[in-house]
């Protein structure tokens, strides 16, 4: 079986040998469940036209926007695959009349580059750049203190939320390895929070309920419920959810909690795949914008691994083309003498950043990781993954040393693909 694995703008030829059995494990096709056929340009639109007209719970928009004189719309930034820019196409004459300003959900990222900020805005940014700003987690000035969740997370917004009169949330939802489902909630935790939110918030991903498609018993998730309840100005959510080709397959609006919940079942049909066997190798992509670095491509090693067998093998493969991202997680990854002490270095005290040091732990304690990136190997070497720059002869070698009844499962897009396993086929 020959596949064309992606990367980087560019397609790597992968060759697996006859016989060799192979699950693709890839989002599912759910094309025209709404009514309206295919996922060019014209649907796209048909989808947000729709959704922002007959909205779940709320007002249409155009009523919604009504009266407002400020207008704040939060939108994602470029590490997320959101199609903001189609939303945009859809809805931008309305907002450019409501004169609504923008605010790029950073959470603790960094600003959008020039090139990052047409990424998310399309056509649309020369007419809006002057009315966009991104967030600064630790601009402690620019922060409203509203107490603390219910599992102790102190919740610190950005002032801009409290000074709009109303606030448009434009998102997309797909599972995420440690907050259940991404969208929804999230534009306000971690996307508008300060920093020491964002920290408390992500110290517990440590928690064995903090994993893809859980929300109810899921810590991280809930802190997000309870900043979400103290949003006292009306808020209009535009939840989109992408196909496997990142097409917008699906567009809820209205009410945010009532869009989210029907777009988080949307995506579960969509990004949660069946398996009924564990793989000896298991090759993962993280596709853009999600290879941006190493912090961003690490949820296409964690998805991956649960179609792993212990003792096998993982390549993720992701160019890494912004480096590794913040590093406090590969710092301290690279004083531990291994996975164990990596996990009790952890305990000892938490920073933004380590609970992806204790996934990738995790993993390594149960299996060997490899990647097919730009980095250079000996930072990936800390990170208890070793380089792998010849693909092929790779997975050959694996194969090879696995031995005969070896088997492959293969995530074309690891980054939001969650496989689970089950004793049978529904």
């Amino acid at each position: 079986m020959k596949l064309d694995i992606p990367y980087y703008g560019k397609h790597i030829p992968l060759v697996l040998p006859e016989g060799v059995p192979v699950d693709i494990l890839e989002p599912n096709d759910l094309a025209g469940e709404d009514g309206i056929p295919g996922t060019d340009a014209a649907a796209a639109a048909i989808r947000v036209n729709t959704a922002v007209n007959s909205p779940l719970d709320a007002l249409p928009l155009h009523e919604f926007l009504a009266g407002g004189e400020k207008i704040l719309v939060i939108v994602n930034d470029a590490t997320r695959p959101t199609p903001t820019r189609i939303v945009l196409d859809a809805i931008a004459d309305e907002l450019a009349k409501a004169q609504a300003r923008f605010i790029v959900a950073t959470g603790a990222h960094r600003a959008p580059t020039e090139e990052e900020y047409r990424q998310i805005f399309g056509a649309h940014y020369d007419a809006f750049r002057s009315r966009c700003t991104a967030h600064v987690a630790r601009d402690e000035s620019s922060l409203v203190d509203l107490g603390a969740t219910r599992n102790g997370t102190p919740i610190l917004l950005n002032r801009a939320v409290f000074e709009a009169d109303r606030v448009v949330a434009i998102g997309s939802v797909e599972p995420h390895y440690f907050a259940g489902y991404t969208g929804g909630r999230k534009a306000f935790l971690p996307g508008v929070a300060g920093f020491r939110t964002i920290e408390a918030n992500h110290k517990l991903a440590l928690s064995d309920m903090a994993r893809a498609c859980e929300l109810a018993h899921n810590p991280v998730s809930q802190d997000m419920d309870d900043a979400l309840n103290l949003i006292a100005v009306p808020v209009f959510s535009i939840m989109t959810v992408l196909d496997k080709d990142q097409n917008l397959a699906w567009c809820s609006a209205g009410d945010i909690r009532s869009s989210f919940d029907e777009a988080v079942g949307k995506a579960d049909a969509i990004f949660t795949v069946p398996i009924l066997r564990k793989a000896d190798l298991v090759v993962s992509v993280a596709r853009f914008p999600m290879d941006i670095d190493l912090y961003q491509s690490q949820k296409a090693i964690d998805n991956g691994s649960l179609a792993l067998k212990d003792g096998g093998t993982l390549i993720m493969v992701s160019s890494c083309r912004d480096g590794v991202g913040d590093r406090a997680f590969l710092d301290l990854m690279g004083r531990a003498k291994g996975p164990e002490d990596a996990l009790a270095r952890i305990g000892e005290g938490y920073r933004l950043g380590y609970h992806k040091a204790a996934k990738l732990a995790l993993i390594a304690q149960r299996a060997s990781i490899r990647a097919v990136c730009e980095l250079d190997p000996a930072l990936l070497s800390k990170a208890f993954i070793a380089s792998c720059p010849d693909l092929q002869r790779a997975v050959d070698d694996i194969l090879a040393a696995a031995g005969p009844g070896a088997t492959v499962a293969f995530l074309p897009d690891g980054s939001v693909t969650v496989p689970r396993f089950v004793t049978r086929i529904p």
